[in-house]
């Protein structure tokens, strides 16, 4: 919409208080690096939209808003949301068949659906893969630093499987393509944004929800923001068809963004400069892969790295599972194939790395190599010591040590080989399985696993303070250790199991009497300690990935009854009661106690869903 029309339609306030958000416009830099990196769509506002959700804390955090603005919807912010968001693109098949729109609904500038690999498409080089129903809405800088804003459900683009390069033109809403008719549902969309949200609070990386739009069909329109929304999957494509150009020129891009949100140290040698990103890559890749595993949460990356960002950090929560347990069984049923599973990320994430080793070498040589040539590459024996070192240190975390001193024990070579030992024999028991076998499930496969790990590490540090250096009855730990997944058939003690619990126990101990000499703290202090943030961390209500299935459901049910504003006071005090970091208050919030007598009954049904479906007795 031409900005001289804001005030024929009422929408002057918005234009002038919250100019912030109209300003943005499909205007982003990646176009001035990389022609071929997108596919520019027009779009024309779509109508009967509403504002479900909107992240102010996010918004204050990117500049958005002000600091001062309240958690409170008004009309002006509304309107500038809907007007900036509420678009659908003008796509092959309308153009095609002269689709009739209203000249005052076409925005003036143009927006990027950006093209990456992927590999579910038959062609397995990113010639006619990327953004199938998503656009770039573009960019927002401000002293905060630099934002990409990125929108799903806008309108099916010619990069979506279903549209094959463009063969077959797609009209956006259609029902005969499934996920090709380029359109978003609200209940992925709200999952997405509780669940992304508790992650970032949590400091994990991960791409997180601006805002909702809502529309009767129940489709949405969801906007996500991230300082850099590039993921290997951009890159990956250029280096599949040996675009060294396009290649150099997005990977400068990245760099360029990195450096100017002060995430990388600039230099003025590229071969400095493109070596200091692959052991980042490397280091992330290990630490993210290492939190998957001991978090239990699945995230189907693979060769293609299109379901992560450079950083590691998420997207895509559709691929994303959160476990109370270890289900490392569990397979994502893609329909042609099935996913890897927990343990398998490792080695996505490793052959990741080894992509990005052919990748710069290729840019520093202008000759490419097999990426099998890099499979020795001092690169990766740089990502197992990383991914070992930060198994064994979430392991620690996990115990409940601080991150500070879980850092500072692991100088220690011997402490290191005692925590790894503790480390190998938590996964004894974490690792164990059903009887039952493996069985299908909605969305894939997989086989149970019959031991909640996080309810010993809670229990087991208040046994320590009341009985000393007491051996635990291996009846007890094992009635503390069961989950509701455990048959008494998967709980026998027979010999093994009673060294293992044996084993436990005997290294807990000498892992808190070295600590306490490392630290120079002493025992009784350091075990009440651990035993206060273990609670925490290992509390039983965890939420899964079932869990958040069933409380978007609650909230979905009560929406006629939710404004933005009640909604995001609700998923704040929801954010805090199940952030994996409870020693800190949310940041950039301004959390208001909930004075409603309907909205804490809702809160509290959500906490009931959470423990219904937490997995452990």
């Amino acid at each position: 919409m031409n900005a001289r029309n804001h005030k024929k339609n009422g929408l002057s306030e918005a234009h002038s208080r919250y100019e912030t958000i109209t300003s943005i416009d499909g205007t982003h830099p990646l176009r001035k690096y990389c022609a071929s990196s997108y596919v520019d769509y027009r779009a024309r506002h779509r109508h009967g939209g509403e504002v479900f959700y909107f992240n102010f804390a996010l918004a204050r955090e990117m500049g958005l808003i002000p600091q001062s603005h309240d958690d409170a919807m008004n009309p002006g912010l509304e309107n500038a949301l809907l007007r900036t968001f509420s678009l659908q693109i003008i796509n092959e098949y309308d153009i095609e068949n002269r689709t009739r729109i209203k000249a005052e609904d076409i925005y003036p500038g143009t927006y990027m659906a950006t093209r990456y690999l992927q590999l579910q498409h038959k062609d397995k080089r990113g010639l006619y893969s990327g953004d199938g129903r998503s656009i770039w809405n573009g960019y927002f800088r401000s002293k905060q630093g630099t934002w990409d804003i990125s929108s799903c459900g806008t309108g099916t683009t010619r990069l979506g499987p279903a549209a094959q390069g463009g063969k077959v033109l797609i009209k956006t809403g259609t029902n005969e393509h499934g996920y090709g008719n380029g359109r978003a549902s609200l209940d992925d969309g709200l999952m997405a944004a509780v669940m992304s949200e508790i992650y970032a609070q949590s400091g994990i990386s991960t791409e997180r929800t601006l805002a909702i739009i809502s529309f009767k069909d129940g489709s949405s329109i969801n906007v996500r923001a991230g300082k850099n929304l590039i993921r290997p999957a951009h890159l990956f494509s250029h280096l599949k068809q040996n675009n060294y150009d396009d290649l150099k020129s997005v990977l400068d891009y990245y760099l360029d963004r990195q450096i100017e949100n002060r995430e990388f140290v600039s230099s003025n040698s590229e071969r400095v400069r493109y070596n200091k990103l692959l052991e980042q890559v490397s280091e992330d890749f290990a630490r993210t892969a290492a939190f998957f595993e001991t978090e239990y949460i699945f995230c189907w990356m693979d060769w293609d790295g299109d379901n992560i960002l450079m950083d590691c950090g998420i997207i895509d929560y559709g691929s994303i599972r959160q476990f109370g347990l270890f289900h490392h069984e569990y397979r994502y049923d893609d329909v042609e194939m099935y996913s890897t599973n927990i343990t398998e990320q490792k080695h996505k994430a490793k052959y990741i790395v080894q992509t990005f080793s052919q990748l710069v070498d290729f840019v520093l040589t202008k000759k490419k190599k097999p990426v099998s040539h890099f499979r020795h590459d001092k690169i990766l024996n740089h990502f197992d010591q990383r991914f070992d070192y930060f198994r064994t240190f979430f392991a620690l975390c996990r115990m409940g040590f601080d991150e500070e001193d879980a850092a500072q024990l692991l100088e220690s070579r011997s402490f290191r080989n005692l925590s790894t030992r503790f480390r190998e024999n938590c996964r004894y028991f974490e690792s164990a399985k059903s009887h039952y076998g493996r069985y299908e499930v909605t969305d894939g496969i997989t086989w149970d696993a019959v031991f909640c790990l996080r309810d010993l590490l809670r229990e087991y540090p208040h046994f320590i303070l009341t009985h000393g250096e007491e051996p635990m009855d291996p009846s007890l730990f094992m009635d503390i250790l069961r989950s509701n997944y455990a048959t008494d058939d998967d709980t026998k003690l027979f010999g093994y199991r009673k060294r293992k619990i044996i084993e436990f126990q005997n290294l807990y101990i000498e892992i808190v009497n070295r600590a306490s000499k490392i630290l120079n703290r002493g025992t009784d202090r350091l075990i009440g300690d651990i035993c206060t943030r273990s609670k925490t961390i290992n509390r039983p209500e965890k939420l899964t990935g079932d869990g958040l299935i069933h409380t978007t459901n609650s909230i979905l049910k009560q929406k006629a009854n939710l404004n933005p504003s009640r909604l995001n006071r609700l998923l704040l005090h929801f954010f805090e009661t199940h952030s994996f970091n409870q020693n800190s208050k949310l940041k950039n919030t301004k959390t208001h106690p909930l004075s409603s007598g309907i909205d804490k009954k809702l809160l509290s049904q959500l906490n009931n869903v959470v423990d219904q479906y937490k997995e452990s007795i």
